[in-house]
């Protein structure tokens, strides 16, 4: 029984070091990323409302419905998509460049 416990207390300290070096990974590549990356792309800010995105970006290429529970909406621009909760940002996706 002990050598069990030890089995599966090495194995989840074995699984947490991994996934914090996966995290860590992926916050250097964004943070070294070039400066005309799309994460240099002006977008809406999470917690904006729908009017404060309409005023600064305008009329998107397409309006989604909401679906779901709680509402969730979808405005396409040409370089990135916003999602909205009711009323409010709550993400912003650039479009990646199609592969060539």
């Amino acid at each position: 029984m002990k050598q069990l416990l030890n089995l599966l207390l090495a194995t989840s300290l074995t699984l947490t070091l991994f996934s914090t070096s996966a995290d860590t990974l992926l916050i250097d590549a964004i943070s070294k990323a070039p400066a005309n990356s799309p994460s240099e792309l002006p977008r809406p800010i999470n917690g904006e409302t729908m009017d404060m995105v309409h005023t600064q970006f305008g009329n998107p290429v397409k309006k989604l419905n909401a679906i779901g529970t709680p509402p969730i909406t979808r405005w396409v621009y040409d370089r990135f998509t916003v999602y909205f909760e009711y009323n409010r940002v709550v993400n912003s996706a650039v479009h990646l460049a199609p592969a060539e």
